[in-house]
């Protein structure tokens, strides 16, 4: 597995004045510049949650064609450019590219707030933001995804990405209640305003975050020219296009049995699991008379079962920083978990069984997602630290965006338990393969 990326001892040594003290002995703390940045990052979520709670609303006053439309260019603007947006991260260094994001976010919010204020929310408008949301998240998602690899050594990435797996929990679980508040308080432009913001604030942590990139960039150039990493065939004198670098990545990825392999069961993982609790669970309720107070147990109850599994991820852990047995077999296990917390749901006669269901469900996307990121991560190269993911999200993207429409029509006309049990079976059936996979299992 190739860590040997990580900038974290050019952070420390750029930020001398906040050493990482230990924690308790054996075990460091995370680094100053990763927590502070970790703090603005999920500021940032938390208004991102909220304006896309005040957006959904006021599309859906436009009636559900409306308000599906404008969730679908966000869809669309991301998974159409985030290849090239991880090309792009790389090329430039991740920072640069969070700080063109940030900066034209924190202008769209602001143009937002005035222009809802003055005219309303005409559909127009909100499909405009949608789409300027898609595409900077087609740039950013990638870089931010890199960031931690930059800043903590890779011992550590472990507990880092479980931290930062249950802050943005915890920025999804209150951000559609703060949007409801601030739609209540002061509508759309109210909602825009705060993430506005959360914008500004990120912007001045980036400004004074201690990543320079030194030893990723010039590596990327220098083996541009002969080819040996990007697979171009570039001449000494010619930077390969983004377009060709994007595909590279792609050619990086196929190559590499690990990463393709952790790929795959990600994408596996996001089409089973990831709309049973958005689509399948509230189906589930509404035709067995539950109502809404049944549905929104079960979501909670996957939001609290992600959160505390990461939570322990980030605050236990052997004593080096290290996870406790493969992270291969970890994430495994995990899906297996998150697949008997779906069979759970399929056959819950009562609501509360339905909730248990739902937390099971979120332990094991927990656990499955504390292991697998880490690994995804360090396994990538410095070169295409972005590039992988922007791969993850593609994948992620395109299994939940096939399978959630399958899995509708299915429920319109066998109803939503035999889905559901489908996606036990399949999320099943891809942890059982993963245990059995040396590639995965070794790692």
């Amino acid at each position: 597995m190739t860590t040997t990326g990580s900038l974290a001892t050019g952070a420390d040594a750029a930020d001398p004045s906040a050493p990482a003290r230990p924690a308790r002995p054996g075990r460091p703390a995370l680094p100053a510049p990763y927590l502070r940045w970790l703090a603005g990052a999920q500021l940032g979520a938390l208004g991102d949650a909220a304006l896309a709670f005040a957006l959904g609303w006021a599309a859906a006053a436009h009636g559900g064609a409306a308000a599906g439309l404008v969730l679908t260019v966000i869809t669309v603007a991301r998974t159409a450019l985030v290849l090239l947006g991880g090309a792009v991260a790389d090329r430039l260094g991740a920072r640069r590219v969070m700080l063109a994001g940030d900066a034209v976010m924190l202008a769209a919010t602001l143009v937002l707030a005035a222009s809802a204020g003055l005219r309303g929310s005409p559909l127009g408008l909100l499909l405009l933001a949608a789409l300027v949301i898609g595409v900077v998240d087609a740039f950013y998602l990638p870089a931010s995804g890199s960031v931690p690899r930059l800043l903590v050594a890779a011992e550590q990435l472990p507990r880092a990405l479980a931290l930062r797996q249950a802050g943005g929990q915890l920025a999804a679980l209150l951000g559609a209640p703060l949007g409801g508040a601030l739609v209540a308080a002061g509508g759309l432009p109210a909602a825009a305003l705060v993430d506005a913001a959360s914008f500004a604030v990120l912007l001045l942590v980036l400004l004074f975050l201690p990543v320079s990139d030194p030893r990723r960039v010039p590596a990327a150039r220098a083996r541009a020219g002969t080819g040996a990493t990007t697979g171009t065939g570039a001449g000494p004198d010619e930077r390969p296009g983004l377009l060709r670098e994007a595909a590279a990545g792609v050619r990086l990825a196929a190559g590499d049995s690990l990463l393709r392999s952790a790929l795959l069961l990600a994408g596996a993982a996001a089409g089973a699991v990831l709309p049973v609790v958005s689509l399948l669970g509230p189906l589930l309720a509404r035709t067995a008379g539950w109502g809404a107070g049944a549905a929104g147990l079960v979501a909670g109850g996957q939001g609290a079962g992600v959160l505390v599994v990461a939570a322990l991820l980030a605050r236990r852990g052997s004593g080096d920083g290290r996870p406790r047995g493969g992270a291969g077999a970890g994430a495994a296990a995990g899906l297996c978990a998150a697949a008997a917390g779906v069979a759970l749901l399929a056959a819950a006669p009562v609501p509360a069984v339905a909730a248990a269901g739902g937390l099971l469900t979120g332990a094991g996307s927990g656990l499955f997602v504390g292991r697998l990121a880490p690994l995804l991560l360090g396994a990538a190269p410095d070169t295409h630290l972005s590039r992988v993911q922007a791969l993850l999200t593609l994948v992620q993207s395109a299994a939940l965006v096939l399978s959630t429409g399958a899995l509708g029509l299915l429920a319109d006309t066998a109803g939503p338990r035999l889905p559901i049990a489908l996606c036990a079976l399949a999320a099943g059936a891809a942890g059982l393969l993963a245990l059995a996979s040396p590639v995965l299992r070794r790692s």
